[in-house]
């Protein structure tokens, strides 16, 4: 069966501002930013928090798309918002739908920033939603499409939130404490390197974290990383967010080889940080994530030293089943070498899933993603110069 693909104009609960709106968008913002903005046009001082609290509960809570939809607030109050303030979503690009569930969202910005973020269900009928935070990403990790894009900027807090309402429009679960919702966890595995953009990151998880809005508890948050040391514990205490390492060789020569960030932090620094993480315990393991890489990574020899490097530090492991793209270097490892390398791991004690491999048929598994304009671009550089 094919992938669906939804064109722009057919996605559910899209409301965007004209290309000459001149209003100042706060979907996206925090509560103080809201406040902020509404000092500006005039509001009373004593009103501004009850304003801002209101507005925020409306947009996060409810998902609205019009002030006229705030009925708690006078109409001449709305008119006045809604002449100063735009509540647009971003341009949808393309929505592409796999045969497995998983939804994947190319979302436009702005002028030549797209990104891409997907919503991975579970068998539960809860699910992720694996943010970017950054267009493109600056580490060239061998296995990741992602890092052959160029980085164009960070994502600001705002467009990292942007992509969670553009999610729930799309899966209709407003208002936000809705029974049996799907979007449950976020992930910041994403275009890009969340601890090269840590404090827009931060930002973002406290606003989704606000139980008046949208009401993602901490401990749905995970902030997957390539092991920017100096980041990871300080992004630990201020936000209580889960943590994943992108590990995918346990000595430095071959992670160095397929992951070149080692060479500026190698393992010793890495694993040290993990162990000073907050919180960490065996309630709150820190995930490794594990891709398996044909004739690279993938012996028993590599399992032993997996083992060793992740001793007395409360952990789980995915493997990953490594999604091939095109032009990629490497192969998937067989699926018995797999299984065969998870059960070494598995009887030292530790867990080691072996990942089901979700929306390859829209190149929207691990390690795939990469703005569809990119592609575009570069296919076109190609025929050109041909």
């Amino acid at each position: 069966m094919a992938a669906t693909l939804i064109q722009t104009a057919n996605v559910k609960g899209t409301a965007k501002a004209t290309p000459r709106d001149s209003r100042v968008n706060i979907l996206g913002l925090s509560k103080a930013e809201i406040k902020a903005e509404l000092s500006k046009i005039g509001v009373e001082p004593k009103k501004l928090r009850m304003r801002a609290s209101q507005i925020f509960q409306w947009m996060y809570h409810h998902g609205v798309t019009e002030f006229a939809q705030m009925t708690n607030i006078a109409k001449p109050m709305q008119a006045k918002f809604a002449q100063a303030f735009s509540l647009a979503r971003p341009d949808i690009v393309e929505r592409q739908v796999s045969v497995d569930g998983t939804r994947k969202y190319l979302i436009r910005m702005g002028p030549g920033i797209e990104v891409e973020s997907v919503f991975i269900p579970d068998v539960s009928k809860t699910g992720a939603l694996c943010v970017s935070s950054q267009v493109g990403c600056t580490l060239t990790c061998k296995f990741c499409h992602t890092g052959t894009q160029r980085l164009v900027r960070n994502l600001t807090a705002q467009e990292i939130l942007l992509q969670i309402i553009v999610a729930r429009d799309d899966l209709d679960e407003w208002p936000t404490q809705q029974e049996n919702r799907k979007l449950t966890n976020i992930v910041f595995m994403g275009m890009g390197e969340p601890l090269y953009n840590t404090d827009n990151v931060c930002d973002s998880i406290d606003i989704m974290s606000d139980e008046t809005g949208l009401s993602i508890g901490r401990r749905r948050v995970t902030v997957s990383t390539s092991g920017v040391v100096p980041d990871i514990v300080p992004m630990g205490e201020r936000t209580n967010a889960m943590l994943a390492i992108s590990l995918h060789a346990a000595n430095d020569d071959l992670r160095t080889q397929i992951m070149p960030i080692n060479k500026k932090y190698p393992l010793a620094a890495l694993m040290q940080a993990c162990r000073n993480y907050p919180s960490l315990s065996n309630a709150r393991r820190i995930t490794f994530e594990y891709v398996m890489l044909k004739g690279i990574n993938d012996t028993p020899k590599h399992a032993r030293e997996l083992i060793t490097l992740l001793q007395g530090i409360p952990a789980k492991v995915n493997l990953i089943p490594f999604n091939p793209w095109p032009g990629s270097d490497y192969e998937c490892s067989d699926w018995e070498t797999i299984e065969r390398f998870g059960q070494i791991v598995n009887k030292s004690g530790l867990a080691a899933p072996i990942r089901t491999p979700r929306g390859r048929d829209i190149l929207a598994a691990c390690g795939q993603l990469k703005s569809e304009s990119e592609k575009k671009r570069a296919s076109t550089l190609r025929r050109e110069q041909s």
